[in-house]
C-alpha cells in the first residue's frame, strides 16, 4: 500500500480554511431562511432548482443528484415541501417506479419571497469580501474542483 500523500502546512491551513468558510456560510444561510421565512437552506435549495427547470418539474433522482442529497434526505424534505403546498409529487410517465417533483404556484410564490433576502445574505458572506476578480477566480476554482468528480455532479 502507498504511503499517505500527507498535506503540507500550507495545504492543511488552506484546507481548515475552507471547511470553516462552507460551515459559516451554511449555517448563515440557514440561520436568515429560518427566520425570515421559515425554510431551512435545503428546502430553498429544492424550490429553487425546481424553478430553473423546464416546467418546474425534475425527477427525484435528477434533483436528489443537484443537490447532493440521498433519496431519502430528499424524499423526506419533498415531503415536507408537500406538506406546506409548495411541492407536488407526480409519477414518472416514463418509468413507473419514479417520481417528478414539481413546484407548484404557492412553492414559486414562496421562493419569489424569500429570495431577496437570501440573495443578500449570499452577497454579505461570499461575494462582498471579494474583489470581482477574486469572485471570478472563486468560480473558477469551484467548478475546477466539482470537475474533478467525475460526473459526480452536473454543471454548474
Amino acid at each position: 500500500m502507498a504511503s499517505p500523500r500527507w498535506l503540507d502546512d500550507d495545504e492543511q491551513a488552506t484546507w481548515r480554511a475552507l471547511i470553516a468558510t462552507i460551515g459559516l456560510v451554511e449555517e448563515s444561510l440557514d440561520k436568515q431562511l429560518q427566520r425570515d421565512s421559515e425554510m431551512p437552506h435545503a428546502y430553498y435549495m429544492i424550490l429553487a432548482m425546481l424553478s430553473e427547470a423546464d416546467g418546474r418539474a425534475l425527477r427525484m433522482s435528477e434533483l436528489a443528484s443537484i443537490n447532493n442529497y440521498s433519496q431519502s434526505r430528499l424524499s423526506h424534505a419533498v415531503a415536507r415541501l408537500e406538506e406546506r403546498g409548495w411541492v407536488r409529487r407526480d409519477p414518472c410517465p416514463t418509468d413507473k417506479r419514479g417520481n417528478i417533483a414539481v413546484l407548484t404556484d404557492a412553492g414559486l410564490a414562496a421562493l419569489v419571497e424569500s429570495a431577496p433576502g437570501h440573495v443578500e445574505e449570499v452577497r454579505r458572506r461570499i461575494f462582498d469580501p471579494l474583489t470581482s476578480a477574486e469572485a471570478h477566480q472563486l468560480g473558477v476554482l469551484c467548478r475546477k474542483i466539482l470537475a474533478g468528480e467525475a460526473g459526480a455532479r452536473p454543471t454548474v
